[in-house]
């Protein structure tokens, strides 16, 4: 099983993950608010600014401080094999 580094330290499982999206178009911001509603979400930005949100098969909802793109990069190099343990580098505000 891969998992994907998505910021300070957190982990999520390459195979779980369904969707990797921006919070800010308004049909992802009523999920995020759902999902705080019903239990299913899980920040992890450590208090900074959401810039993705991975939505696994669980129907969980992660928000995280990393943007999409480097998340999506990252979960690229985990569909190839590629072991991607790259050391904590959060990008700055």
């Amino acid at each position: 099983m891969k998992f994907i580094n998505i910021g300070f330290g957190n982990m999520v499982a390459v195979d779980r993950v369904v969707t990797l999206t921006s919070p800010d178009p308004a049909p992802i911001k009523r999920l995020i608010q759902s999902a705080k509603d019903d239990g299913r979400a899980i920040d992890v930005t450590c208090g900074r600014r959401a810039r993705s949100v991975i939505i696994t098969d669980s129907d969980h909802v992660i928000l995280s401080a990393i943007q999409a793109e480097t998340i999506a990069g990252r979960l690229e190099a985990g569909e190839s094999g590629i072991d991607d343990t790259v050391a904590e580098e959060e990008e700055a505000e």
